[in-house]
């Protein structure tokens, strides 16, 4: 191999490693709580809400029964503050944490964190779209199942598992078949 080969290919290698020391770092630097992912940062917010009376002493309330679909699965069992519906993502305080119905009780599986599109395009320029640390969050035209009003949102499935993926509304592994409502 020529000297001339040589060096270009240890410059080649050189700026490789720099790029992607770069990206990982910047990657770290961007998902928020304790540098991890996205789904790091929100297993860490919904500890204490893993007992729902600490949901509910925190402002969440039932919203609605337990939601599922013909096909896909359920969401499961919504508690939602609905102080925390402006146009302010904040992976720290999600406006809704999601319940599975399982033997008698709701389990914590989940945060959605929504914004109404109203309100975010009051407060942001045209073209702006909410995103949650590099997540995109869905558009849900209004008027809807859950109301009037079209809205942006996106789940988090940080403590349970999602085989459609950890950003998808519906759970394949979640069911309202054991759901009992509460008078």
């Amino acid at each position: 191999m020529n000297m001339k080969r040589l060096i270009w290919n240890a410059a080649a290698v050189s700026f490789l490693a720099l790029a992607w020391s770069g990206v990982a770092a910047a990657q770290h630097g961007a998902h928020g709580t304790g540098g991890g992912t996205l789904p790091d940062s929100v297993r860490d917010v919904l500890g204490p809400f893993r007992d729902l009376s600490e949901a509910i002493s925190q402002g969440y309330g039932l919203f609605g029964g337990c939601v599922s679909g013909p096909n896909e699965g359920a969401m499961g069992v919504h508690y939602v503050n609905g102080t925390l519906f402006d146009d302010v993502l904040d992976v720290e305080h999600p406006e809704a944490l999601v319940y599975e119905p399982r033997n008698g009780r709701l389990v914590l599986a989940a945060a959605e964190y929504i914004t109404p599109a109203p309100a975010w395009h009051a407060s942001h320029a045209a073209g702006d779209v909410p995103i949650l640390e590099g997540h995109l969050l869905n558009y849900v035209p209004g008027p809807n199942r859950y109301g009037p009003d079209a809205f942006y949102e996106i789940h988090v499935w940080a403590l349970k598992t999602n085989p459609k993926g950890v950003f998808t509304d519906w759970n394949s592994n979640v069911s309202c078949a054991s759901w009992v409502p509460t008078p």
